[in-house]
């Protein structure tokens, strides 16, 4: 048993150790409207403010909630205020502090079907980065379609799998400066290292699942776009912009969306093509 935990300690750890940036604050930001950035510099978790009370999606580690909960209070937000806790999708550099926030705000967590099981039994059941983490009751399982509604909010979740079985891409729709644009936050579209496309026993569908996933996010009408990590729809650049924008938002971007998911496509596609041969 102590080897299994270890082996799978390890292999939760290892993205870990590439991405040092995942723990360093960053500065909260507001990105339109109800809409903030309130997470850590490598790891996204967006803020909905509503009348109702807020939305949180992503809850990073353990570890990072000091920076989340810092963050909010910063904007001048109340933690407690949290009402309903979302997810990109269940690794558990997202998810990790899942049960932590629902115990210290009383959440509700809502979870796509396909990763809710993983989210529900604290990491198992993941394929490539299964992991042992705190459990948390998962309070409604959603499907592709679903929305998530509070107060004067509205978000649409859009089944995204191939990442993990139910990684969700999010859409709404905010206003900056009297205008309203759509609002698309990727689950993920990235096809890691060590991913098996072809003779997947573990998930045999990943491949169709990806296909379908690039599909939906072709169709997704887009202004802004942002992600699970903030080096997605390049984070840092834009909120550098902020200060000098002139009026003009960064984080509107229609055409990066377009090449950020005609580029992942591509790599998805040549991944599979190699593993094809070989």
């Amino acid at each position: 048993m102590a080897f299994r935990f270890l082996s799978f300690f390890l292999l939760s750890f290892i993205p870990l150790l590439a991405q040092r940036d995942w723990n360093d604050p960053f500065p909260p930001h507001r990105i339109a409207d109800n809409l903030y950035y309130v997470g850590s510099k490598g790891l996204s978790t967006y803020l909905i403010t509503t009348s109702a009370g807020n939305i949180l999606i992503n809850s990073g580690f353990e570890r990072t909630l000091p920076i989340i909960r810092g963050n909010i209070e910063q904007l001048g937000f109340k933690f407690s205020d949290t009402k309903i806790l979302l997810a990109s999708h269940a690794h558990s550099d997202h998810t990790e502090g899942h049960a932590l926030i629902k115990e210290l705000t009383g959440a509700r967590v809502f979870v796509m079907q396909g990763d809710d099981q993983v989210i529900a039994s604290g990491g198992e059941g993941q394929y490539k980065y299964p992991s042992y983490h705190k459990p948390c009751k998962v309070d409604r399982v959603l499907k592709n379609g679903d929305t998530v509604a509070l107060g004067d909010a509205v978000l649409t979740a859009h089944l995204t799998p191939g990442h993990t079985r139910g990684c969700t891409t999010w859409t709404m729709q905010a206003k900056d400066r009297g205008k309203t644009y759509n609002v698309v936050i990727v689950g993920s579209p990235n096809v890691n290292e060590g991913y098996r496309l072809v003779n997947n026993s573990s998930y045999p569908e990943i491949a169709t699942d990806f296909a379908g996933t690039f599909r939906v996010l072709k169709g997704l009408p887009c202004d802004i776009y942002l992600g699970a990590h903030g080096n997605y729809y390049g984070m840092e650049e834009k909120y550098a912009r902020l200060k000098d924008s002139k009026g003009v938002n960064p984080f509107v971007d229609p055409e990066g969306y377009r090449a950020y998911v005609a580029e992942r496509e591509k790599t998805y596609l040549k991944t599979l093509e190699e593993q094809k041969q070989n």
